[in-house]
């Protein structure tokens, strides 16, 4: 696979369709991935977000989340999340009760179903990763990773900025 040379960014105009943008970037890349991992695990009968939320969960172990809780480790809204949750328990890979310190609130938990579910697509959405980053160099893989998590970081505090201003 070629890669064409990174055009540097001053001797550009800023809108040059030659010049690289990190939202046209990050949008194809996620965009990309996302279809892949919907086609690989369409027989599973989950979308990619309600993978997000089954890991999620799992993660949290027995005690699992309150609704709001995988809002915000989603990174999505309340009315998102709670139509996911809808639909992933209609579906049978969760279970929802009321919690018991705040019986406004919704306890999630992933049950039997749900990390059979899970583990199957977990193990496609590795094959899939390790897939994607086959297209860098085996040393610089790690080091992507973390410029990728050190740049969502600074998203999310760009958009916690803009709610204060």
């Amino acid at each position: 696979m070629s890669v064409r040379p990174s055009p540097i960014a001053n001797e550009l105009p800023v809108d040059s369709p030659e010049r690289r943008r990190l939202p046209v970037l990050l949008r194809r890349a996620w965009y990309g991935l996302n279809q892949a991992f919907r086609r690989r695990i369409l027989h599973t009968g989950i979308t990619p977000d309600q993978f997000t939320a089954l890991r999620n969960l799992h993660e949290a172990g027995r005690t699992g989340l309150i609704q709001s809780q995988l809002t915000e480790r989603m990174s999505s809204d309340p009315n998102t999340i709670a139509s996911l949750v809808d639909r992933m328990s209609k579906a049978g890979v969760i279970d929802r009760a009321p919690d018991a310190q705040d019986r406004r609130a919704y306890r999630l938990r992933i049950n039997a179903k749900g990390r059979k579910v899970f583990n199957e697509a977990r193990r496609i959405a590795q094959e899939l990763q390790a897939s994607v980053l086959h297209a860098l160099e085996p040393d610089a893989r790690d080091a992507f990773l973390e410029n990728l998590s050190a740049v969502a970081d600074a998203c999310v505090a760009e958009s916690e900025q803009g709610l204060r201003r």
